[in-house]
């Protein structure tokens, strides 16, 4: 067994993704050695077209139910047997990750919840990321902010934190990593890129107005009960 797959677990929820998961799994599986969980929901052809390029017959790969982001990441989890579990994205491209090495520091620095940074390919959508590093390094030494794309957690730290709350239909991610001791956060300088979908599907003033939402009712737990359409 190598180290990744002795200590780490990536744990991604899904639906209707199947191109999409299909590339992140190629790029995970030729750049890291690890176990995989998916946490499906869909109700399109997202299996017949994984199992048509033999990513179910993949030893480490296991399919499980999934669900809405929170409820599918919990299913996952119940499926971890090593000590750390990343939650990941159906659309991450984290073959520039050195994962190993990354690892290694969370385990020699007593690391409990790590994070990266998240970009895009397009310019515009890149910009827009990277005022978000800002704002989520300035609020990270007081309020841990983990994307949800790429959560790396210690095992018995995300169970001793709640896991996520099931009622959550939206910024479940900020929810639980607000809860997180920042002395034990760490934002990695490093980079995974994802596609352009929210941006597109919800346009850039619904984001922007939402985040500025969720900020201010970060502690409201009611708040996180309701998607704000974010699904439709």
């Amino acid at each position: 067994m190598s180290f990744l797959k002795d200590n780490l677990t990536i744990v991604i929820p899904c639906k209707n993704e199947g191109v999409g998961l299909a590339s992140t799994l190629i790029k995970v599986l030729a750049y890291h050695d690890c176990n995989v969980i998916i946490a499906d929901s869909s109700n399109d052809d997202t299996l017949d077209y994984l199992k048509g390029i033999n990513f179910i017959t993949n030893d480490y790969i296991k399919i499980i139910s999934g669900g809405l982001p929170a409820i599918a990441r919990n299913n996952g989890f119940e499926h971890v047997k090593t000590p750390y579990v990343l939650f990941l994205d159906a659309d991450m491209d984290i073959s520039k990750i050195p994962l190993e090495n990354m690892l290694k520091t969370i385990v020699n620095k007593n690391i409990k919840l790590a994070t990266c940074h998240i970009t895009t390919y397009n310019l515009k959508y890149a910009l827009i990321y990277k005022l978000f590093d800002l704002v989520q390094w300035i609020i990270s030494f007081k309020t841990p902010f983990a994307v949800g794309g790429f959560m790396l957690f210690n095992s018995e730290y995300f169970k001793e934190l709640g896991k996520f709350n099931e009622e959550d239909k939206f910024a479940e991610d900020f929810h639980l990593s607000m809860k997180a001791n920042s002395k034990h956060f760490k934002i990695f300088n490093q980079y995974i890129y994802t596609s352009d979908r929210r941006f597109e599907r919800k346009g850039f003033w619904y984001m922007a107005k939402l985040m500025i939402k969720c900020w201010f009712n970060r502690n409201d737990d009611n708040f996180y009960k309701q998607d704000y359409k974010y699904w439709s």
